[in-house]
């Protein structure tokens, strides 16, 4: 079929991004499902930090490339072999869904799976399959298995995880990342304890999900921190307790100060190398830095060795929550239709093709926490 996508032929072009155009709108070719593989209509597609870096080169991908990787839908087609889904089933799209056979996977730890990631390397869907294309026939590559700035994916039914009809697509959209990767950082990565302390840096949309998270894990003392002030007032009404700007140069000392020598856990969410450190120094003895946000794949940071072992101090890689899609998205979808995990609050604002540059700006200047394209101009 033809249909409208987001191609990104080009990386590391200079900001604004609104005149540089990393994204070109285009008519492209999408072949139909395969065995074990299913036709997706995008309903609604996030606009993440994680694209955001792959746009500015930190972090390469295969080219061209149909971009996206958080998103929800209506299952539309199943190709042979394909259980447990229905056509005119509403999915949130998980973009860390594993090859379900791994040993890695039989652990309950689909995210890390390296069946699945080598061929989402390779611009390619976990059946080891290419079905997007040009208009003259070249190929697409697929981004992260999924593919979710366009119309229409094909993707692996593991990704897929059945959601509520009641969730409106625009906030279904964020739990294939924002919200699976800051909330199971807290439940399943750190396994935030009542009465514990939590600092989170970085209060974009994964930081404040982690917010939330914390909170409904009774935490006690939960801090936001961010250069952004002005996300202060938000993370507040999220759950954070105290908030403190991330130049504050007395910053750790109030910290330590606060929570009588660190917090329990420590969430470095913005994959910057500075916030890692401040992370490092807020924590009490035997607490842990779990480490979500991803930076340049070349970058490296320090540990005082001495510390690290004297103290029992822990650091935690936290990769998209560290869990199970397919366990995970159902309760933060209850947790949700509750009230109790609020992330409406995340949306900024809904954005047509024409305004994905522009959306990446906003992204980068911190003047939004998360836009959702609406490939079909409604959700």
């Amino acid at each position: 079929m033809k249909m409208i996508a987001a191609v990104m032929y080009e990386q590391g072009l200079p900001m604004p991004f609104a005149q540089s155009n990393p994204f070109l709108i285009e008519e492209v070719e999408l072949e139909g499902p395969g065995e074990g593989e299913v036709l997706v209509e995008i309903r609604g597609a996030g606009l993440c930090h994680s694209d955001l870096s792959v746009l500015e080169g930190h972090r390469k991908r295969p080219l061209p490339v149909v971009g996206g990787h958080e998103g929800a839908g209506i299952v539309r087609e199943l190709g042979r072999g394909v259980t447990g889904l229905t056509p005119g089933d509403h999915v949130a799209i998980a973009a860390v869904a594993g090859c379900g056979k791994c040993r890695l996977c039989l652990n309950g730890r689909p995210g890390i799976c390296q069946v699945v990631s080598g061929a989402r390397n390779e611009g390619m869907l976990a059946t080891g399959h290419r079905r997007l294309r040009k208009l003259d026939g070249s190929r697409l590559n697929h981004y992260s298995g999924v593919s979710v700035y366009a119309q229409y994916a094909v993707v692996t039914p593991q990704a897929l995880v059945k959601i509520d009809d009641s969730v409106p697509m625009d906030v279904a959209a964020l739990f294939g990342c924002a919200i699976v990767t800051g909330a199971g950082a807290v439940f399943n990565s750190a396994r935030v304890a009542p009465g514990e302390s939590v600092a989170v840096l970085g209060l974009g949309g994964v930081g404040l999900t982690s917010v939330m998270a914390a909170r409904e894990a009774s935490a006690a003392t939960i801090i936001g921190i961010d250069v952004l002030p002005g996300k202060f007032d938000l993370a507040k009404a999220c759950g954070a307790t105290h908030c403190f700007d991330a130049r504050d140069p007395e910053l750790v000392e109030k910290i330590k100060e606060l929570t009588n020598g660190g917090v329990d856990h420590a969430f470095e969410v913005s994959g910057n190398l500075v916030a890692v450190d401040t992370a490092q120094k807020i924590t009490v003895r035997g607490g842990q830095v779990v480490g979500v946000g991803v930076g340049k794949t070349t970058a490296m940071f320090n540990v005082n060795h001495l510390s690290w072992v004297s103290e029992e101090r822990v650091l935690r890689g936290s990769f998209m929550g560290g869990g199970i899609p397919q366990r995970d998205i159902p309760r933060y979808v209850d947790l949700f239709l509750k009230d109790r995990l609020p992330v409406d609050k995340l949306l900024s604002e809904q954005l047509r093709f024409d305004q994905i540059n522009e959306g990446f700006d906003k992204l980068a200047a911190g003047s939004v926490i998360r836009q959702v394209l609406l490939p079909h101009g409604n959700a």
